[in-house]
């Protein structure tokens, strides 16, 4: 697949102002600004795990708290790998990961339907990781599927470290992507309806 799979998505709101690029073709590389170290953190292992390249400028408005930033973040990553995307030629569709991070083992199952719905069956037993608020991971996969068009299933398997936790699902939705942005050797798009 050589054609170039690129996404750039610009957005401001009197909340945040977020300028976003991912290349699916990427090998990883990052350069995440957002103010919110855990978050970045997060973004820098799914950027790795894709094998995408992945840069975010966000000022958000932190004084309130995180949620505008990360939602918004989720929003434009979703457009951007929906515009990377194109046509949806060739691409294998489905994605799944089972990663563990120590105790933790998280199930991630992607399917770029073109229909945007998030399951997700996560519990987080600390409400803070630092100065993140362990449930904008939620808000934040929402935004991402919802705005992508991609079905996005969540499962945490096990767990009791809260980082572990959400370090296995960010890895585990970055293997799963990877997968199903990847060529699969058909032509067309992969689906009896013409168009997904």
């Amino acid at each position: 697949m050589s054609r170039l799979r690129k996404g750039t998505v610009s957005r401001k709101t009197s909340e945040t102002e977020i300028n976003l690029t991912v290349d699916l073709n990427g090998t990883g590389a990052f350069r995440i600004q957002t103010g919110l170290p855990f978050f970045e953190h997060m973004l820098q292992l799914f950027a790795k795990h894709a094998s995408f390249d992945l840069e975010i400028a966000a000022q958000g408005d932190l004084a309130v708290d995180g949620h505008h930033t990360v939602e918004d973040a989720g929003i434009c990553l979703g457009r951007a790998i929906k515009e990377a995307l194109g046509g949806k030629q060739g691409i294998k569709r489905y994605g799944s990961a089972i990663i563990p991070m120590d105790e933790a083992l998280a199930l991630v199952a992607v399917d770029l339907s073109g229909r945007g719905f998030l399951a997700f069956d996560a519990p987080m037993p600390a409400q803070r990781v630092g100065d993140f608020e362990t449930e904008l991971v939620e808000e934040f996969l929402r935004a991402m599927a919802m705005n992508g068009e991609f079905n996005l299933h969540v499962r945490l398997l096990a767990g009791k470290n809260t980082h572990h936790i959400i370090e296995s699902i960010f890895k585990a939705l970055g293997h799963s992507l990877r997968e199903a942005v990847a060529a699969s050797g058909m032509s067309g798009i992969p689906t009896t309806k013409g168009v997904l």
